[in-house]
């Protein structure tokens, strides 16, 4: 089995089939620039020629037909597999099989799909009869995260085909997996890394931040901001730092109980949190963004505490009144 390069993250493919995706993604991770590795492609037939594949380039296999089995105890073994190979993430490639909603649900944000349209059109079967029947210029593929609804999850990625006059569903299809292999492993890439993304993580901070009552946002010092109060005299509770002063931490700049305290974290837990230049001799800790496994309720806990530092008493009483319902 090869070795995994550092930083990337961890992926488990499900397929059913041929693997023809399967195949795509293992090889777009072996570029040096890709964001993530196969550690495990699994399968509900065991014959699957996606396990021939898997297993000719060196990659763990899992096999385990479903047959005579209930569909959670199904599951349950599949899901195994995936954490046992360190899977961080499982993209499914032709896999055959609805999940159950509790996987589903334990894996929130974390199972990718490719279905043969463009979503929201044509969920389920039939695609390219479909596109070709309603006389659709184009159909094509969509990356999607998979929820309890079939093919209704947020789609991350789309790309079309062109229907020729004379398409067959056959012959379209054929067309829209080659454009499938371009797609999968690059929307794939993209969305593991986003935690890398300083775009993308201060979106994050920007919703959690805003969530909370009478705030809005101000640049500081060339930083995003985020204050409580008034337009005129409201208080920073949070700075958005994009490698502040040099450090190679995207973090969130959030105002501690005490010294004491932000010495201590920043001892204790080096690779979550920093003391940042300037701010931090004021008592702002720098909680670190751009790493794997950021705990983001934590975030969100950071970012009330701060506020409530700085927000009016009426406005912490309001919230308090809130929490208790």
């Amino acid at each position: 089995m090869p070795e995994h390069a550092s930083g990337r993250a961890k992926v488990a493919v499900f397929a059913s089939g041929m693997g023809t995706n399967m195949g795509a993604l293992l090889y777009a991770s072996r570029l040096p620039d890709a964001a993530y590795d196969i550690v495990l492609v699994a399968s509900n037939d065991p014959a699957a020629e996606a396990l021939t594949l898997a297993q000719a380039e060196g990659v763990a296999t899992f096999a385990l037909s479903h047959k005579g089995m209930a569909r959670a105890e199904h599951d349950a073994a599949m899901e195994r597999a995936a954490k046992d190979a360190g899977a961080q993430y499982i993209a499914l490639a032709g896999y055959m099989r609805i999940l159950t909603p509790e996987f589903v649900e334990r894996w929130d944000g974390r199972i990718l799909n490719i279905h043969p349209s463009l979503l929201p059109k044509y969920p389920g079967l039939d695609t390219h009869a479909r596109a070709i029947a309603a006389g659709d210029s184009h159909g094509g593929a969509t990356v999607h995260l998979v929820t309890e609804d079939l093919d209704a999850g947020a789609a991350l990625g789309q790309v079309e085909v062109a229907i020729l006059a004379g398409d067959t569903p056959d012959t379209l299809a054929t067309r829209v997996r080659l454009a499938e292999h371009q797609l999968y492993p690059r929307v794939l890439s993209d969305y593991v890394s986003r935690g890398n993304d300083p775009q993308w993580l201060l979106e994050r901070v920007r919703e959690l931040a805003l969530s909370l009552p009478q705030t809005h946002e101000r640049e500081s010092h060339g930083s995003p901001g985020f204050r409580v109060g008034s337009e005129k005299s409201g208080k920073f509770f949070a700075y958005f730092a994009d490698q502040h002063h040099g450090t190679p931490h995207v973090s969130l700049l959030a105002k501690c109980g005490s010294m004491d305290e932000l010495e201590s974290l920043v001892e204790a837990q080096p690779h979550a949190y920093h003391k940042p230049a300037y701010y931090g001799a004021s008592g702002w800790i720098g909680v670190i963004l751009n790493r794997p496994g950021v705990d983001w309720d934590n975030v969100a806990d950071w970012l009330q505490r701060s506020w409530r530092q700085v927000a009016p008493k009426t406005l912490t009483q309001l919230l308090d009144a809130a929490d208790e319902f």
